[in-house]
């Protein structure tokens, strides 16, 4: 698969992510994302992918396409709550706000030329634009699960603007990303958790309860 193809897939699964009310449905599509990030360091640059970028590769896939997931559908179950249903953004202005956003990508990209070297502009446009469907998930959205997955896509638009230069990165920087981000999503599984647990509902917004 050429890397422009998986570039493109990646904008349009932020487009479903930031229109989709559906949890599980996000969930999957931030697995694919995962899978198709991994493939980002094997075709990005001109030269034969190394064991450097196939190591990137396989810990991406593996981690942001099957352990994150499986974290998240558990809290799904847990939680029971298959919907997004009020949002702070409805689905039609995060269907304006997310065409906004891609023409503000592109923009953005086009501005930064020349790149570094392995990437190109459809890259770095994907990159910027996952960064801002993730800041858009988590300011939008009631659920925490919807912010953990926010999270999630903005660390996805980091990852793939770092494996577009992977010539001039080092693997510690990004294996140690792939670390912070699992840290992180184990803490927020288990914040996850104890919100269900305690309240009948899994709406940041309604927190403010915890003031009494």
């Amino acid at each position: 698969m050429r890397l422009d193809w998986i570039l493109v897939l990646l904008i349009l699964s932020n487009l479903r992510l930031m229109a989709s009310a559906r949890m599980g449905a996000k969930i999957r599509t931030v697995a694919a994302q995962g899978v198709l990030l991994g493939l980002v360091p094997l075709l990005a640059g001109a030269h034969t992918p190394g064991l450097r970028s196939l190591v990137v590769a396989l810990a991406g896939m593996f981690v942001k396409g099957a352990v994150f997931p499986w974290l998240l559908h558990r809290a799904l179950r847990e939680s029971r709550e298959g919907r997004e249903v009020q949002p702070y953004i409805g689905y039609m202005g995060s269907l304006l706000a997310a065409l906004t956003g891609l023409v503000g990508a592109l923009l953005l990209s086009l501005r930064l030329a020349p790149f570094p070297a392995g990437a190109t502009a459809l890259l770095v446009m994907a990159a910027f634009f996952s960064i801002y469907a993730g800041l858009f998930l988590i300011i939008s959205r009631k659920r925490a699960i919807n912010q953990v997955l926010g999270f999630l896509v903005l660390e996805n638009g980091v990852f793939l603007f770092a494996a577009g230069v992977m010539g001039r990165t080092s693997l510690l920087v990004e294996v140690g990303i792939l670390l912070d981000v699992l840290v992180a999503v184990f803490v927020m599984g288990l914040t996850l958790f104890h919100i269900n647990r305690e309240f009948d509902h899994m709406e940041t917004d309604r927190l403010t309860d915890l003031r009494d």
